[in-house]
């Protein structure tokens, strides 16, 4: 089941047999575009051009660590990450905990997206507690209306209810395949705790599985518009 209703296209190759679409996940740090999507990128990329674009290389994430050591530490496992998933990393150059939403970096995170030239991307749902996670939002959805909204746009959650609010899912990817490759995505960033945070995030999954009748699957908004049926 994926992107029922939406138009989302397929990651399976038989979907899309004649065209390699190429797909971005834009999160606000290092494991972010993981634990939100992780097993959609997993199954996108298994036929199609998969980039993971991280806003800050998470340089406030480590405890005790200066944020030049964080950001090497937090690179390498974004980089792992990406690895095990089969897809690119690009780091947007922001600052983790003072990422800026300024006229001058609108300008610059849109000449990155739009050179990217996306078929379908996914980011944050902007209704969020941590201020990185909000500006990347932000930051996509400008570059999307300047883009005169050619390609899909997805928001995914990350800790919902703690971060993410008030996420109500127009649409979901049955990741049950993929989920073991999502874990060993997550659990590359040991820096973090991934017993812990893949532990809520595979609760997250269970439970939107549940939510379309499969085991494992990831939640996401559609951006756009569409008609209800108000019978």
């Amino acid at each position: 089941m994926l992107g029922l209703a939406a138009g989302l296209p397929l990651a399976d190759a038989a979907q899309t047999p004649n065209r390699r679409l190429r797909v971005v996940v834009a999160g606000g740090h290092p494991d972010d575009p993981e634990t939100g999507a992780g097993g959609t990128m997993a199954r996108y990329a298994a036929a199609h051009e998969v980039i993971c674009v991280y806003l800050t290389r998470g340089e406030a994430g480590i405890t005790g660590k200066s944020h030049d050591e964080a950001a090497r530490i937090r690179t390498a496992e974004a980089e792992e990450a990406c690895r095990i998933l089969g897809v690119r990393p690009v780091f947007a150059g922001q600052i983790d905990g003072a990422s800026e939403v300024t006229p001058a970096r609108y300008e610059q995170f849109h000449q990155l997206l739009s050179g990217l030239r996306p078929d379908i991307v996914f980011t944050h749902f902007p209704v969020d507690t941590h201020r990185d996670h909000r500006a990347i939002s932000l930051l996509v959805f400008d570059s999307w209306l300047r883009a005169h909204r050619s390609y899909p746009l997805y928001y995914f959650e990350v800790d919902t209810g703690e971060q993410t609010q008030n996420f109500h899912p127009t649409d979901y990817v049955d990741i049950t395949a993929v989920e073991p490759v999502k874990r060993k995505a997550c659990f590359a960033h040991a820096s973090q705790g991934p017993v812990e945070m893949y532990a809520y995030h595979e609760r997250m999954s269970r439970f939107r599985g549940l939510e379309c009748r499969t085991q494992h699957a990831e939640a996401f908004v559609w951006a756009g518009t569409r008609e209800v049926a108000l019978a």
